[in-house]
């Protein structure tokens, strides 16, 4: 059984403000190495669980945060961007479950750390087939086009509640009790990673004894819209070949999620230009 661990950073023990998260903040390497413990928490439930294999893949900013050095031993790491699956690289390559480790809540989302979908200089809002959805729903979406269940999340409150909602009974670890975008309840490090293992490690037993969640999956056609936080990253964006603009949204629609994923990466990076 071969298990991905795919992690954010927002959503990791103790985050709450963006200097943890910024490479260029002197805060930033204690919250990689409590990055890397929540995700080696994660690896060891999913073998506890029954895995055989476990690849982990850093979804953070430049994708250059989780420690290689303390990483357990037994699993490999996606790590460097750009990677042709982003957040959840290696989904194409015969996993058969996914672990949300350190997510966080979409744009807009009230009592959630940090919250954001992909970039909150230039998204307002993201929609699938019209659906309002974030990075949780994002990154699923792509898990389910290769028929990968998304077996279970970490982070703060808001954004467990978001992926139940949207995926169905998954394992939740609530890390932080948000009270704002940057003040929370938070619990030790060394509560949140038996938390994490035990948790990962019910998820796998779960998608073995053929109790796991379905995957999340889009029908075709499947349109995706940004709505830009400035008209000039509308401008900017509407240059992608079959892009459709009204105002500060810009859509696009193709048949599969993969190709909608790219699509949604490349408006953005347009966007950014």
């Amino acid at each position: 059984m071969k298990i991905l661990v795919a992690a954010d950073m927002e959503g990791i023990t103790g985050v709450v403000h963006w200097d943890q998260v910024s490479s260029n903040h002197p805060e930033y390497a204690r919250f990689r190495r409590l990055m890397t413990q929540d995700v080696n928490a994660a690896i060891r439930g999913a073998f506890d669980g029954g895995a055989d294999e476990v690849i982990v893949t850093d979804g953070h900013g430049y994708s250059r945060n989780i420690l290689i050095e303390e990483l357990d031993e037994r699993a490999r790491l996606n790590s460097g961007t750009p990677a042709p699956l982003s957040m959840v690289q290696g989904i194409d390559n015969g996993v058969d479950g996914v672990l949300f480790i350190g997510y966080h809540a979409r744009i807009g989302s009230q009592n959630a750390i940090l919250e954001h979908t992909w970039s909150d200089e230039r998204v307002a809002n993201l929609r699938l087939n019209d659906q309002l959805i974030g990075e949780i729903g994002l990154n699923a979406a792509v898990c389910g086009h290769f028929g990968v269940p998304v077996l279970m999340i970490s982070g703060d409150q808001t954004a467990c509640a978001e992926a139940r909602a949207l995926l169905g009974e998954l394992e939740t670890v609530v890390v932080k009790t948000a009270l704002g975008r940057m003040a929370a309840e938070l619990l030790p490090p060394a509560v949140t990673e038996q938390k994490i293992r035990a948790a990962a490690r019910k998820a796998v037993e779960r998608l073995r004894n053929g109790a796991a969640p379905q995957p999340f999956r889009l029908s075709p056609p499947i349109s995706v819209a940004v709505d830009f936080v400035q008209s000039e990253m509308a401008d900017k964006a509407a240059l992608l070949p079959g892009a459709r603009r009204s105002e500060r949204r810009v859509e696009y629609t193709a048949q599969d999620m993969v190709e909608v994923y790219a699509a949604f990466r490349a408006l953005l990076a347009l966007a950014r230009g």
